[in-house]
């Protein structure tokens, strides 16, 4: 395993494959805040701290093989380029906060990219598990197994009355943060999100964008994740959550029924539209190819086209990301360069089809 590994594939492994609700979930992700005992928070620890965490997490985690999923691979983030985190960024596999601060920041992923364990980000230790469409009961089995492995090796930070504690006091508690990654063209189509967003936030959840806090929700994908900690069990938790995804997959379901019964062909027309611009634009931006992605996504779902599979749009949506389009080309692009390079590579994977 090498760092080439998690860089040159755009899509991980667990993406290849087809989840429950696949068509409009495309992940479920469970992450685990960890503290180790007795030590400062990242935030506020010293360089000498800060590396010790390292060194302890290389020492007992760092190339052990975990279950069934092969050997962790250990990163550390000094030792890569701003390209390459970007990368990593781009595939969910570290957080943009890791990559900006990682003066001594780590991680550990797993051969498929469906386990992710960042260090000295904003906890000594987040434990992350990604699986395709709704599979949330399935992610907290691994992250759960995860933190009982690591547990075996090192004592957390832990309070009988507050939980785990954290660098945030959003995560006391249980430090969980459950999330799914949902597809809702229809529901902004027919402006339903603007009142929807609101409810969902009265419940306790939250609504960001395809990269988390304070990103935005290109080609109308949205996570929705759990913003109580403490309080509830994990599996209350993610029982809530599944409980309103559900909810907004039935909704966007019977938005498109209504999209299809009312506005068949103009419908149709934005998805042959979006269609013929990535088959032959020349110059794309990162937005547009997002839209367009998402208009022939619904266009697969509804039936309208079947000689492309969806797994090939799940792969444009990384591909197509500025790091991406970088690492590929060797270096760094100009802004205008890489809506080139991003047009002629979507053409280039449309031919193939599936």
């Amino acid at each position: 395993m090498s760092l080439e590994h998690f860089l040159n594939n755009a899509v991980s492994s667990w993406m290849k494959q087809e989840g429950p609700d696949s068509d409009i979930v495309l992940s479920s992700r469970v992450r685990l805040a960890r503290n180790l005992e007795n030590m400062q928070f990242p935030t506020v620890a010293s360089n000498e701290e800060a590396q010790k965490i390292v060194d302890v997490m290389k020492q007992h985690f760092g190339e052990k093989a975990f279950q069934d999923l092969g050997e962790l691979e250990f990163l550390v983030m000094e030792e890569l380029n701003a390209l390459e985190k970007r990368v990593l960024v781009e595939k969910h596999l570290i957080s943009p906060q890791l990559a900006e601060d990682s003066a001594f920041g780590a991680c550990l992923l797993s051969p498929n990219e469906e386990v992710s364990i960042m260090i000295n980000e904003e906890d000594h230790i987040r434990i992350q598990c990604l699986f395709p469409g709704l599979q949330l009961n399935e992610a907290l089995q691994v992250a759960n197994s995860l933190d009982d492995w690591i547990e075996e090796k090192i004592d957390y930070a832990f309070d009988e009355k507050r939980g785990y504690l954290t660098s945030c006091p959003t995560n006391v508690g249980t430090g969980l943060r459950a999330s799914v990654m949902m597809h809702l063209p229809a529901l902004v189509l027919t402006q339903q999100m603007n009142r929807i967003v609101p409810a969902i936030n009265q419940l306790g959840l939250v609504v960001r964008g395809i990269y988390g806090e304070g990103s935005e929700a290109l080609g109308n994908i949205f996570q929705i994740s759990n913003q109580m900690t403490l309080g509830k069990s994990e599996e209350d938790i993610v029982q809530d959550l599944m409980s309103v995804v559900q909810q907004l997959i039935t909704q966007e379901r019977s938005a498109r029924e209504a999209l299809v019964k009312t506005s068949n062909i103009q419908l149709e027309d934005r998805v042959f539209r979006s269609y013929g611009l990535l088959a032959h634009s020349r110059v794309m931006e990162t937005k547009e190819a997002a839209k367009c992605l998402s208009n022939v996504r619904l266009g697969i779902d509804l039936g309208y086209i079947t000689d492309i599979s969806r797994s090939i749009l799940n792969e444009l949506m990384i591909l197509t990301q500025p790091g991406f389009l970088q690492q590929y080309a060797g270096g760094p692009l100009k802004p205008n360069e890489r809506d080139v390079r991003r047009a002629s590579l979507i053409r280039e994977r449309m031919r193939l089809k599936r």
